[in-house]
């Protein structure tokens, strides 16, 4: 699994996406990804996690959403290298869907160095450190005896408990919004110490839903993507972010 990307001095554009939780239930937004990918003016792709809503182990590619998931990823890989990253829906994604999808899986700290500049890449749930709830969580299912339990199970089991914890925590979430909870962010010493262990300046992310850039002091920045959503009602998002030498881009596709 890559843990250091050195792009090519050809490269002069990187997009990046994160959180559009695809499923059965996202029509809008798996079609609004379909165009991106067909459209993508990118020397590469970086998919930071949460790429689906839930998935459950890559026998999931029988289900009709998936195959068009992957065909969309496998015809983008054509034109360009594509990287997926684990997010805290998605990390029992394996090699036979990074296959299938033309994509490298790549680890859940990545440093990439690009125009003399390097940038530290991640999902961003494992620096959220004020959720402990969700730690304590991610610590028990990313043990190899969980996961390997949990995909011995038939796939319609697998998927009923994901359908499960997704309402359970769409309702931890709800209720945390009706107290006027904060939602946690990455912790900021957390992130000023792992960009200066790695070297870098720029901490790129997903997990929050709270687009922007941050300011870490000492010169340090975290740069947070947006989530994307065109089935559910509210503000409709999609959203590819793009870096370059010149800069960072933001293109809202809707």
């Amino acid at each position: 699994m890559i843990r250091h990307l050195q792009a090519p001095p050809a490269w002069r554009r990187l997009a990046f996406v994160s959180d559009l939780h695809l499923g059965p239930d996202t029509p809008n937004t798996l079609a609004a990804f379909e165009r991106l990918l067909g459209s993508l003016q990118a020397d590469a792709l970086f998919i930071l996690g949460d790429l689906f809503e839930a998935w459950v182990g890559d026998d999931a590619l029988d289900l009709a959403y998936a195959q068009r998931v992957a065909r969309a990823l496998m015809a983008s890989g054509r034109q360009r290298p594509q990287y997926f990253m684990a997010g805290n829906r998605d990390f029992l994604v394996g090699d036979t869907l990074a296959q299938a999808g033309a994509f490298q899986r790549v680890d859940e700290l990545l440093t990439l160095d690009a125009w003399g500049d390097r940038f530290l890449v991640a999902h961003g749930d494992a620096q959220c450190l004020d959720d402990a709830g969700y730690q304590a969580f991610r610590a028990q299912v990313r043990q190899p005896a969980w996961q390997q339990a949990f995909l011995q199970r038939p796939l319609d089991e697998r998927l009923a408990q994901a359908a499960q914890m997704r309402d359970a925590s769409r309702q931890a979430q709800a209720q945390q919004q009706h107290e006027g909870l904060p939602f946690a962010d990455p912790d900021a010493d957390l992130c000023r110490q792992l960009l200066n262990t790695a070297g870098a300046r720029m901490f790129i992310h997903g997990h929050t839903h709270r687009p922007g850039c941050f300011s870490l002091g000492q010169g340090l920045s975290r740069l947070c993507l947006s989530d994307w959503d065109l089935d559910h009602g509210g503000a409709a998002r999609a959203e590819c972010l793009y870096l370059g030498p010149e800069g960072i881009q933001r293109d809202a596709l809707m």
